[in-house]
């Protein structure tokens, strides 16, 4: 069991985070405006931004660790589109084995170094059938089914308060000015709701009509965790998912993880241009 699980695990995280902190801000002279959390197969932003410093996350003190292919697992400062960012290229999944807030400790740290705005990628599969492979779609909702939530257990006022509102799980201004960049650019987007299971295994058939009717139109295994602790602290949220896969009745095809690194791969620039347009804007 790990030991912030053990008798009082906030105050141990907070120890944890203020230390993980004061050891990045050691190594790395630098302080972020925006971070960023890059999903599976769409680490290539990392080569939009004017990189000043990279920490592999083993190296940094009380990070988890990605296991999952497509997550390099790097941290990377530097600047994007005018902003001073910190990318996570690879994050953690509760699948992994890890617990909720071990997978959104790293948000928590960012905030700690000073990030404003959080900016979430993802790959999912889509649920509406009027979406299609390779779509980008804006998140403007979202649907917890993971059955459990990173605020558990005794809440601290230093992290957030107890019942954190979630009317605006993701900031409607910087969706609207996502929104005007996307046609400006000329780049096809989509927007709707993102539901979330635990994983690993992908979605049954009946799985995926059962969460299309409680109203989702994109399925996958991330992101929601860190908004909610993003919000918890205060962070305006935007995310984006790339639609790898087709879970609709008539389109439902047996998917690999090779197949969804593969459409997020060819899918990227166009959210990269996307991010990196909208980021300069703001």
């Amino acid at each position: 069991m790990p030991s912030w699980l053990r008798g009082n695990f906030i105050i141990e995280m907070i120890e944890k985070i203020k230390a993980t902190t004061e050891f990045i801000q050691k190594s790395v002279n630098f302080k972020p405006e925006i971070g960023i959390i890059l999903g599976t197969g769409l680490g290539g932003l990392v080569n939009e931004i004017d990189i000043k410093h990279v920490m592999p996350y083993e190296t940094i003190s009380n990070f988890p660790v990605s296991t999952v292919e497509g997550h390099s697992g790097k941290l990377i400062f530097g600047i994007l589109g005018g902003k001073n960012v910190i990318a996570m290229q690879g994050r953690f999944h509760f699948y992994e084995g890890y617990t909720m807030k071990e997978v959104t400790f790293p948000v928590r740290v960012m905030k700690y170094l000073g990030i404003e705005k959080l900016f979430v990628s993802n790959a999912c599969g889509g649920l509406n059938p009027d979406f299609e492979i390779g779509d980008l779609m804006i998140i403007n909702d979202h649907i917890n089914l993971f059955q459990d939530n990173p605020l558990m257990g005794k809440n601290y006022p230093e992290l957030g308060p107890r019942f954190p509102d979630m009317s605006e799980p993701y900031d409607k201004s910087i969706i609207k000015k996502a929104i005007e960049t996307a046609k400006r650019l000329g780049i096809k987007y989509q927007t709707g709701v993102y539901a979330a299971v635990s994983g690993p295994c992908f979605e049954t058939p009946a799985e995926c009509m059962r969460i299309r009717k409680s109203g989702a139109d994109v399925i996958g295994m991330s992101t929601i965790p860190e908004v909610i602790v993003a919000r918890h602290m205060s962070i305006p949220c935007f995310a984006i998912s790339i639609i790898t896969d087709m879970a609709v009745p008539g389109k439902m095809v047996e998917v690999s993880l090779a197949d969804v690194i593969r459409v997020a791969n060819e899918s990227e620039k166009k959210m990269t241009f996307l991010l990196k347009e909208l980021i300069s804007s703001l």
